[in-house]
């Protein structure tokens, strides 16, 4: 539930300018009492102003905008299903501007090996050259609105955004699906983002956190979620635009797709929407490919001065929506960060593994917990990095923390902290327009709807204790999953390791 808000904070604020806001009276006023008086704009010319007018006077023919009524009721959720399958969302919001996504139920899981490493090119692909743009005049196009367009590629879907202002939602809709229905896949395009990626690939082994995070998913499972987020340098000389086109139509069919607005009337956008989408497959939708959690080890020694580590175990997917919720919420009692973090609201300071490992022990530079959540399963982990001498300890300990977790020594005050922490992380997110887009493409792929927030807040408010330790102990009974890298010669062995969960 709230899947985007609850992974991941930005925060866009908008503001109204000087010029509009409600400046009808001032808190004092100046008036000359001669015409020899120094005023303001006597001051200002050098010379002599007769009289000032007051403040508190309205300027003739300057009507003032009607102020924002104290309370703004929440906009509803509109969802249209088309005959072909695909679903159509929206929400107004008083915000000028608009947010509009495409997701697509298509990741990295639907790869046959024939595949791998396709939604990663098609991500770096997304808004070039189509069949009736060249890639300049799709840039001067959106340039033209004010626009800015994304995309990303995760394990389990796909996005493509544009945000603009809401004068230009034909355009914006347009330029969208033109860009994921048609697009052109020119040679030396493919090949130029293939040479980015191979680059990026290369440079994944100088971020041991996100490494390490890819790793522990090809350890802990076989099947659909062992593949790679990102495309194996071994593939990346097979990949080309007829892969990608033949990727495209097995799986961009309309009933696993979800457009997506925040700030937009749904008629207007059903109007737009509907004739450029209406002509998509009616495919049925297709089982998600399977996935078994079954826990293992990865290790590589690449020598240095630190030692990575991570271990993971699996949770419950966002169908299990209490489940997932708890695994939120312990990721944020937990917490955690660098050891140099300059602290303050949100850096983690009083959460549990700041307090206990990262303030203790100089040795550990970091101790952070993590949550990996798909549909039907997930990952709930620690990541920590200390001195290769340490590093026996530092796991030592990572391990100890879980185990006190379960064994019920957080009290009332770490899980309060917790529970508020989660619902402001999740609440600034979704002011939002475009994380609060893609949280309603993103729930209508996994739930059918959009689950109310208010729902979300009250089951966070209703958490206990005893659901924390329960959660916990269960979740530390199944296999783990470990990972190191860096010095990894003093990290202890797998057994070793799995007994101090027992």
């Amino acid at each position: 539930m709230y899947r985007t808000a609850a992974s991941r904070a930005r925060a866009l604020k908008g503001s109204l300018s000087r010029s509009l806001r409600p400046a009808r009276y001032a808190s004092s006023s100046a008036v000359a009492t001669s015409s020899t008086s120094q005023g303001f704009l006597g001051w200002l010319t050098g010379g002599s102003s007769g009289s000032v007018i007051s403040l508190d006077m309205p300027l003739h023919g300057v009507s003032l905008p009607p102020p924002l009524a104290d309370h703004v009721e929440p906009s509803k959720l509109k969802i249209t299903t088309l005959p072909n399958g695909l679903k159509i969302a929206s929400e107004m919001s008083p915000n000028p501007a608009a947010s509009i996504g495409l997701y697509v139920d298509c990741g990295s899981i639907y790869e046959a090996p024939y595949f791998h490493g396709a939604t990663h090119l098609l991500e770096r692909m997304a808004f070039k050259s189509t069949t009736n743009r060249s890639h300049l005049r799709l840039v001067r196009e959106i340039e033209a609105i004010g626009g800015n367009t994304s995309a990303s590629a995760s394990r389990e879907q796909m996005s493509y955004t544009i945000d603009a202002l809401k004068t230009y939602v034909p355009e914006m809709v347009e330029v969208l699906i033109d860009s994921v229905r048609n697009p052109a896949f020119l040679d030396w395009e493919v090949n130029e983002e293939l040479r980015k990626m191979k680059v990026e690939v290369a440079e994944l082994a100088k971020n041991p956190m996100g490494f390490l995070m890819e790793a522990v998913h090809s350890a802990g499972y076989s099947g659909a979620l062992a593949n790679p987020l990102y495309a194996p340098e071994s593939a990346l000389h097979r990949l080309n635009g007829e892969l990608l086109e033949e990727f495209m139509t097995e799986n961009f069919t309309a009933a696993r797709m979800v457009l997506a607005a925040s700030g937009v009337e749904h008629e207007d956008l059903l109007k737009v929407v509907e004739p450029l989408t209406s002509d998509l497959p009616n495919v049925p939708r297709q089982a998600e490919p399977k996935s078994q959690y079954t826990g293992g080890d990865f290790r590589q020694h690449t020598g240095g001065e630190a030692t990575h580590f991570a271990l993971a175990f699996e949770v419950p997917g966002w169908k299990n929506e209490k489940e997932a919720l708890i695994a939120s919420v312990l990721q944020m009692l937990m917490g955690g960060g660098g050891s140099f973090s300059a602290g303050g609201p949100g850096k983690g300071m009083h959460s549990w593994l700041y307090l206990r490992i990262l303030n203790e022990y100089q040795q550990v530079q970091s101790c952070t917990a993590f949550t990996s959540i798909f549909d039907n399963t997930g990952l709930f982990g620690i990541y920590g990095c200390s001195s290769p001498e340490f590093a026996a300890k530092a796991i030592e300990l990572a391990a100890k923390e879980l185990k006190d977790v379960a064994g019920g020594k957080v009290n009332q005050k770490h899980l309060d902290r917790a529970k508020a922490a989660t619902k402001s992380a999740v609440l600034m997110n979704l002011e939002s327009r475009m994380i609060a887009a893609e949280d309603i493409g993103r729930q209508i792929l996994t739930y059918g709807e959009r689950k109310p927030v208010e729902q979300f807040l009250k089951a966070v408010d209703e958490l206990t204790l005893k659901d924390i330790t329960d959660f916990t102990s269960k979740i530390i009974s199944k296999p783990l999953t470990m990972g190191s890298f860096g010095d990894v010669l003093s990290v202890p062995s797998y057994d070793t390791v799995s007994s101090k969960f027992c």
